[in-house]
């Protein structure tokens, strides 16, 4: 079926565009957009790919479920639309960024500056209704996320996958280590932030492992 979508992405990923769940999810998808408020806008169900084209991946941040909050999601994981206040897992990736590399907290919560410097910001579940936070999980989604994680694992070298928390780092769990740096701590989120992720420094051990592999660092 036709999916609009990075061309890049659109050819390694195209085995997953054919399989049958796909199909399904296209049509669960669909009716829901008519039926219900879904989020983030259709338009945006596949911006961390567009934002992000497979070539350019450097860096990975996986999320669950995009916020279900009105205004909020814009189809990258973490990051909120310009305008919108920012969530207490975003503060807090902030404070640890502004702790690891000094970088004041911005005045938006939109990640996009991040996102077209090569890092994809993949949330494992792509849609959600308005204020029923998982509630498009297990309907096919995750099949095809993986699917996005193993193309990058096994296509590609030298990535940086950042995996907050245990659901990521389950679904990180065909990467190799030998090939990619994996960057494991809690979640940012207010309950599991002190646990670990606070003094964890993943932007500057990015950076690091970015430049020694020859590779432009992020301007977080």
């Amino acid at each position: 079926m036709e999916v609009r979508i990075e061309s890049g992405w659109k050819q390694g990923l195209k085995e997953e565009f054919e399989k049958p769940y796909f199909q399904k999810l296209t049509d669960f998808v669909r009716d829901e957009y008519k039926s219900h408020r879904i989020f983030p806008p259709a338009r945006q169900i596949f911006n961390a790919f567009d934002s992000c084209p497979l070539s350019e991946v450097k860096v990975v941040i996986l999320g669950q479920d995009p916020y279900h909050g009105p205004g909020q999601a814009n189809g990258l994981c973490f990051s909120v639309n310009d305008g919108v206040m920012k969530p207490p897992s975003l503060v807090n990736i902030f404070k640890e960024l502004e702790a690891d590399l000094g970088i004041k907290p911005p005045s938006t919560g939109n990640l996009e500056k991040w996102a077209n410097q090569g890092v994809l910001l993949l949330n494992a579940t792509l849609t959600v209704r308005a204020h029923q936070a998982g509630s498009h999980q297990g309907r096919g989604w995750e099949l095809f996320t993986d699917g996005a994680v193993k193309v990058l694992a096994t296509q590609k070298s030298n990535l940086v996958f950042i995996l907050w928390g245990s659901y990521a780092q389950k679904k990180g769990a065909v990467i190799d280590p030998n090939k990619h740096l994996i960057i494991r701590s809690p979640h940012p989120s207010p309950l599991a932030a002190h646990r670990g992720f606070f003094g964890s420094r993943p932007f500057s051990k990015t950076n690091a492992y970015l430049q020694q592999c020859g590779k432009q660092p992020i301007n977080w």
